[in-house]
């Protein structure tokens, strides 16, 4: 079948995660996304390579499949006059530079929309295109930072830890995907494109949405998870067993008493104290003192089982090897096995989102540098001794 965004070309000039994490999800859904690589160099993600003897890139694979890569120096008057060319029958561009880098190469919202009023002309940054910070270069250590989650990971009195995954990049480019297709919605019934701006900054505000308004509305900072949520006052939170990890996501009321019986601690199903969400951090943390001990009895695998047949909601906690002997995450799709381009079969990471009649199709493929510059300049009606000429004077 054919993807949902058949037809729709996007001019990517993506760095890292942010940007590129994007166009690698509108590869899935079927556009033709055209990855504009500096000459010689590319995406600085190339070059975050496995070890010292394995020069290949998690961070590029994973966030490039199924693209079309083409160098060209867009800071040469020549580079940019031919990504202007390109910018008129596309539909979306997106970046991720700090901002006034497109428009410091005469690329901006303005000279792109005189040559396409119909582009949408997407850019991320770390911290917003307006205010003091607009023109502070970042990644996502620093959205996480700026943005308060650190300061929210783990426990009173240690120090504060960022997340062990690019979180704040993926976020904002979930933001960049989202708010380009309500812009390719809005240009169905209006024609017109538009400028559309995402940061890191505000898609870790965005993601605490909740915990900001707690903060608005109590004056208080919800403060560090100490193995649950500042937030959450039932039992909530992650428990140390016999040999690894589990998350108990609250009890229900009618599996209060079974559960509490499972812990030894039968007296604690009448506390007043537990009977519903609003005991104290510090009756919580008493309580969390007292299962500990019961949890590290038993296997991660045997919680599992009894809280599963009392009704208690839980998840083990897992890494990521115990996560693709998950059977259930390949038969949802989230992790895929696909044909690359030497015939091999090779798992890659799926899509999280699912559509019935235009399904997303995940490739094994990321483009080498520059592999379809000729094909693309081609297209576009250059020929091959204008293609020669460009590539002898260092535009592509």
């Amino acid at each position: 079948m054919s993807g949902a965004l058949q037809g729709i070309k996007v001019l990517e000039v993506g760095q890292l995660v942010q940007g590129p994490q994007a166009g690698a999800l509108f590869a899935d859904m079927g556009a033709d996304v055209i990855k504009i690589e500096l000459p010689q160099i590319g995406d600085l993600s190339r070059w975050i390579f496995l070890s010292e003897t394995d020069t290949r890139s998690a961070y590029f694979y994973g966030c490039n499949r199924g693209k079309r890569s083409v160098t060209l120096d867009l800071r040469t008057s020549a580079g940019a006059a031919l990504f202007k060319r390109m910018a008129r029958d596309a539909d979306v561009v997106l970046s991720n530079f700090k901002p006034g880098t497109m428009d410091s190469w005469g690329l901006g919202y303005e000279d792109l929309r005189a040559e396409n009023p119909g582009l949408i002309w997407a850019a991320g940054s770390t911290f917003g295109h307006l205010g003091a910070d607009a023109d502070r270069e970042g990644a996502d250590l620093a959205g996480q930072a700026a943005g308060g989650l650190v300061s929210t990971i783990g426990r009173d009195g240690t120090p504060p830890s960022p997340v062990g995954v690019t979180i704040a990049d993926h976020i904002a480019s979930q933001n960049m995907t989202s708010v380009i297709l309500a812009a390719l919605v809005s240009r169905a019934r209006s024609g017109l494109g538009q400028r559309v701006d995402v940061s890191l900054l505000g898609g870790q505000i965005w993601a605490q949405a909740s915990e900001y308004t707690h903060y608005f509305m109590a004056d208080e900072v919800p403060g560090r998870a100490n193995g649950g949520h500042p937030l959450l006052r039932g039992l909530y939170g992650v428990f140390e067993t016999k040999d690894g990890y589990i998350g108990v996501i609250g009890v229900p009321p009618e599996a209060r008493d079974a559960f509490f019986i499972a812990m030894d601690k039968p007296e604690l199903a009448l506390d007043p104290r537990y009977q519903g969400l609003l005991a104290s951090k510090a009756d919580m943390a008493e309580l969390f003192d007292m299962l500990n001990p019961v949890f590290r009895r038993k296997t991660t695998a045997q919680w599992c089982e009894a809280l599963r047949a009392m009704g208690v909601r839980y998840a083990p906690v897992r890494d990521y090897q115990q996560v693709a002997a998950d059977p259930g995450v390949w038969e949802n799709g989230y992790l895929q096995k696909v044909t690359n381009a030497q015939g091999e079969e090779v798992a890659v990471v799926g899509t999280p989102i699912s559509m019935s009649e235009t399904p997303l199709t995940p490739s094994a493929t990321a483009p080498m540098l520059g592999e379809h510059t000729d094909e693309c300049l081609a297209e576009m009606g250059l020929s091959e001794a204008q293609i020669a000429a460009l590539r002898e004077e260092g535009t592509i």
